[in-house]
């Protein structure tokens, strides 16, 4: 199989996500490593796409600028219409607290606070009340209804994963960053979850999902295949055998490149 460098930037006016010639260094000289390598992609409102690629391929890194949450060391990143160039942290903060959620593998759950409790935390922070038939729903679907009233230290790691993807999908945001969003959960509870995710893409969010898992990723509308921060394919309506040829493909090369 060829691959061939890919740029992915369209020009849809409905764009939650656009990264224009993103570059990412870290440290400096000859120690200095390049995360991302002019990376061009937007990603359209109401759509749901799969970043994959070999281990240290800048896949996170691709994840944390897209959102804020790392600043490049050249290009530009727009999200949901706001160029964030020059903007500080409370300005970057407010643009996610009120259009932003994210599912990372660190749950980064409070607490002193009970399941339901972590959920709709992000939605009173904005200044908004939850829709508790919605949050209820949401709570269901990741299998936790009954344990509404537990705490994180009373939860598995999976259960608390869980939390954390309902605390996301609750709070209706414009954009869900999600970081191996069902690497923690049983094959069912990971379907269930894939599959509220594709109902909320049909809604009209926008889903970024980090992932090993080719399973996870054929729920995706296109994947993404990263290779030493660059974009060299992509797939749209990915099935699972293709996505693993592709990603065990990619692996092999980067592994003989080394």
């Amino acid at each position: 199989m060829g691959v061939n460098n890919v740029s992915t930037t369209t020009t849809s006016v409905a764009t939650s996500v656009q990264l224009d010639a993103v570059h990412k260094t870290y440290g400096r000289g000859e120690s200095a490593v390049e995360a991302l390598a002019g990376v061009s992609v937007a990603f359209p409102a109401g759509t749901f796409t799969a970043v994959m690629g070999p281990s240290g391929s800048g896949k996170s890194t691709l994840l944390h600028c897209a959102a804020g949450l790392d600043t490049p060391t050249s290009g530009t990143v727009t999200l949901v219409g706001t160029d964030l160039k020059g903007k500080n942290e409370t300005k970057l903060t407010e643009l996610r607290r009120d259009h932003v959620a994210f599912i990372f593998q660190s749950f980064n759950l409070m607490p002193a606070l009970n399941v339901e409790q972590n959920v709709t935390l992000p939605t009173l922070l904005a200044g908004r009340t939850p829709d508790k038939a919605w949050v209820d729903q949401v709570i269901a679907r990741v299998g936790l209804s009954q344990r509404v009233k537990h705490r994180p230290g009373e939860l598995s790691g999976g259960q608390q994963q869980r939390v954390a993807i309902a605390r996301a999908l609750a709070a209706r945001p414009a954009v869900v960053f999600a970081d191996e969003p069902t690497g923690a959960l049983d094959t069912t509870t990971a379907l269930e979850v894939l599959g509220l995710m594709r109902e909320l893409v049909s809604a009209g969010q926008t889903i970024v999902m980090v992932t090993h898992d080719p399973v996870a990723a054929s729920h995706a509308d296109t994947v993404l295949f990263l290779v030493d921060g660059r974009i060299v394919t992509q797939m749209a309506s990915p099935g699972v055998d293709a996505v693993a040829s592709t990603l065990a493909h990619l692996g092999e090369q980067a592994r003989r490149q080394r």
